[in-house]
């Protein structure tokens, strides 16, 4: 399938027709080629990207999905809300929308080349709960890597909390490494636990998603790199769970975070 034909499916919130993993040629550098030309074509239609989100980096949920690497891919201004500790999020024209709580970060700077985790820790302006609504436009959440990839990543809609400066948090990397790594959610559905996890879930901290992130990302040929004002999402700490219109979900965040809650129309 073209990047227009994917891009309508995903506009459409309707599933393909087939994996585009099944061509011979569609490998993981082939996804990335097709998921930067859909950002083109979005771009193009007056769509503004303001970040990136990183998937899989939860090693506890690689076996359940079969992908058994992170991949990124774009948030716009279309799919971006910020709320003050409650927010909305329609599921309209989304495929078979999963919701998983995580950790947020906004860039006050471009981290210099080879960042250390030093580095990309002096460039974070601030830190948020999240949550991220994903989606898969293959039958079942059945696919493989190249498919995840070219479907943005499976990225639909992201929720960002309230947000905590990052020296108000910690004063060196290794003080936040520790502070994130230790940190907790309990996932709910009304007042009905679904899952609970950590920080260390994805790649033992979320600082070290983000610079895992980053590395890929600019080795990824025609990426754009990351910038100031960007906003990333950094995995989910649980499973992705299945969600409908009418429900509401609570992330109960340990601090330095704070609660999420979302209705979803």
């Amino acid at each position: 399938m073209t990047p227009q034909t994917l891009l309508q499916h995903n506009d459409t919130g309707t599933l393909w027709p087939e994996p585009v993993s099944t061509a011979a040629d569609f490998d993981i550098a082939a996804a990335y080629r097709s998921a930067l030309a859909q950002r083109q074509l979005r771009q193009a239609r007056g769509e503004l990207p303001r970040g990136y989100k990183i998937g899989f980096t939860n090693r506890n949920i690689w076996p359940r999905y079969g992908v058994y690497a992170p991949i990124w891919g774009t948030v716009y201004d279309s799919t971006l809300t910020f709320c003050d500790g409650h927010g909305r999020i329609a599921l309209s024209k989304t495929c078979q929308p999963r919701i998983e709580p995580e950790l947020v970060f906004g860039m006050k700077a471009r981290p210099p080349a080879s960042a250390s985790l030093e580095q990309l820790f002096t460039a974070i302006d601030w830190l948020a709960p999240g949550f991220e609504i994903v989606q898969s436009h293959l039958p079942d959440w059945k696919f493989k890597a190249a498919d995840t990839v070219a479907d943005g990543g499976l990225h639909a809609r992201l929720l960002v909390g309230p947000r905590i400066p990052i020296n108000a948090v910690a004063s060196s990397a290794a003080q936040l490494n520790g502070i994130l790594a230790s940190a907790r959610v309990s996932l709910r559905k009304g007042e009905q636990v679904i899952d609970q996890g950590c920080g260390a879930n994805v790649l033992d901290s979320p600082l070290h998603a983000l610079l895992h992130f980053l590395t890929e990302l600019r080795q990824c040929p025609g990426a754009p790199d990351l910038m100031p004002g960007d906003v990333i999402t950094t995995g989910t700490w649980t499973d992705a769970w299945p969600v409908l219109s009418g429900e509401r979900w609570r992330g109960d965040f340990s601090a330095p975070l704070s609660r999420l809650d979302v209705e979803f129309d």
